[in-house]
């Protein structure tokens, strides 16, 4: 969602407010163009400051970019968690899930992509702190696909190995989806996923039925040619 531009200056506008204003502008701005790409003085003329503002405010560029970073970072791990430790059957988490995180970004899509931005530098705080929440995620993941395979009988390490990494890139792709179409609203985006993962389900091939074991002295008709 664009941050409208602000006419209002710096004057009249209370320390929070102006803060909250330039941080949504940032968001959008990173979460856009990525880091490397993004530019203060975009951030500044959005709201309506000068670039002096924001570094009085925030400091550096990595600064701003931290103090966009956290609030997305904690709201989804939160939610993920929260949507983890409901009460329900283990097959419904991951469209729960999906439902949180599509209900913790709306309104600010691209903060997804403040959280996964490639183009952080490697050895900054903010690549380092970027790396504990995908750390952290990644163990939500761990975790629920392991229950997920248990729920079926697997208890095989590298399926569950497997299928975090499918669940991790399937999650990325969808929310990627879903911010190219902002008509989409997270429950209409929820009931499309329940829809996808139902069809993938019908498209596993079913277990195939024992062979007929004959009684001794008995043959076995054979099958019918039809």
């Amino acid at each position: 969602m664009a941050t409208p531009r602000s006419k209002a200056g710096t004057k009249g506008v209370p320390r929070h407010h102006r803060r909250a204003q330039i941080q949504a502008a940032a968001t959008e701005e990173f979460g856009t163009r990525g880091y490397a790409a993004a530019s203060l003085a975009a951030i500044a003329e959005r709201v309506g400051v000068t670039k002096t503002l924001l570094h009085q405010y925030f400091g550096t560029k990595e600064d701003l970019y931290l103090a966009c970073l956290v609030p997305v970072g904690d709201r989804l791990l939160d939610t993920i968690r929260t949507a983890m430790g409901r009460e329900g059957a283990t097959a419904h988490t991951p469209v729960r899930v999906l439902q949180s995180i599509f209900t913790a970004l709306e309104g600010q899509r691209e903060a997804w992509f403040v959280l996964y931005d490639t183009s952080l530098p490697a050895d900054g705080a903010a690549a380092r702190r970027a790396a504990e929440y995908w750390s952290a995620i990644d163990a939500l993941a761990a975790g629920g696909t392991a229950d997920l395979l248990r729920a079926t009988g697997s208890d095989d390490p590298l399926d569950a190995d497997a299928l975090k990494y499918v669940w991790r890139d399937l999650v990325a792709t969808l929310v990627r989806w879903w911010v190219k179409h902002p008509d989409e609203s997270p429950d209409a985006m929820t009931r499309r996923c329940a829809r996808l993962f139902a069809a993938a389900a019908a498209l596993t091939p079913a277990p195939a039925e024992p062979a007929a074991q004959a009684e001794p002295g008995r043959r076995v008709p054979p099958a019918s040619r039809g």
